[in-house]
């Protein structure tokens, strides 16, 4: 029998994983962005992460909530409060990285964000953040 390789994710996949977990956790903490970011990165394994990516992407991500969530409100069946707070935070980078990182192909934003929904989003969290970017890629004129 043979064991199947895990591919270990490359350094963006971990830079968009942690910063998916920061956003969590300034969700939930409500802390400021720095005390935030401080505190992941002292206790969080950083191993393989694109440190200059994830930083940049959990700072803009929350600098850019308001922006990011008038962006994703229309294509969403309930409030953003109302959202599962990993989708939530899922969405919100997503959503960030179609909006303001021009030179990451959409399908490549859509397919991280699935992936990484796969791995902490709830059973079908993969398809809701699935479908509801598919809806705001075009609105972007991303597709």
């Amino acid at each position: 029998m043979t064991e199947q390789v895990k591919k270990r994710p490359s350094p963006r996949r971990r830079a968009r994983e942690c910063a998916v977990q920061a956003l969590y956790s300034f969700q939930i903490s409500q802390n400021p962005v720095e005390t935030v970011e401080l505190s992941f990165v002292t206790d969080q394994d950083m191993k393989g992460v694109d440190m200059p990516y994830f930083r940049k992407l959990f700072r803009q991500t929350v600098e850019n909530i308001p922006s990011v969530d008038s962006t994703m409100a229309p294509y969403l069946d309930r409030s953003a409060n109302e959202l599962d707070p990993i989708e939530k935070a899922i969405l919100r980078l997503a959503v960030y990285e179609l909006k303001y990182e021009l030179d990451v192909p959409y399908k490549v934003v859509i397919n991280e964000a699935i992936e990484v929904a796969k791995t902490f989003g709830a059973e079908d969290s993969h398809k809701y953040i699935n479908g509801v970017l598919d809806k705001i890629a075009p609105a972007l004129a991303r597709k």
